[in-house]
């Protein structure tokens, strides 16, 4: 990486870039922080913070394609932490949202399900957080379907091999 000072910086500048607009890091931060604004509005009246619902769709995702979704895979899933995930879910589990049970053959893993009213609450929250998502996104037009498959690729290069 060329670093380089912009003449338009200070000479004892630590910043390679001069204009905030080139700095890829920054504009995903600043994104990300205008959407999940947007995003703790709408999940607001579900009683759900952003992580909860993730976990909670997440969990209704996964247990659609696969049988005996444990924390780990679900962590996996969602890019979230064990550790933090293992904290939300109980919290979830607590206010009878899903079940954690023992898994059959690995007794070291929870597997987990949704109940009724944790799927009821997830369904009621998705269509309003898929709302959300289209008004956002919308003004990348057709260039949405591209944006995503780069974020794919973004996420997939940072991921550990398995």
């Amino acid at each position: 990486m060329n670093m380089t000072h912009n003449p338009k910086n200070k000479p004892d500048s630590p910043f390679s870039v001069t204009q905030t607009e080139d700095s890829s890091g920054f504009l995903l931060w600043q994104t990300t922080v205008v959407w999940q604004r947007r995003i703790v509005a709408v999940l607001r009246p579900h009683e759900l913070t952003h992580t909860q619902f993730v976990l909670l769709a997440s969990l209704m995702w996964l247990s659609q394609r696969e049988t005996l979704i444990t924390q780990t895979r679900l962590a996996q899933h969602a890019q979230l932490d064990l550790m933090m995930t293992s904290q939300v879910l109980r919290s979830l589990e607590k206010r009878g949202l899903l079940n954690r049970t023992e898994h059959p053959t690995d007794t070291r893993a929870k597997v987990l399900n949704l109940t009724l009213e944790g799927e009821q609450k997830a369904r009621a929250a998705i269509p309003d957080v898929e709302r959300t998502d289209h008004d956002f996104f919308n003004t990348l037009g057709s260039q949405t379907r591209v944006f995503n498959q780069q974020l794919v690729q973004l996420i997939e290069s940072a991921s550990p091999q398995s």
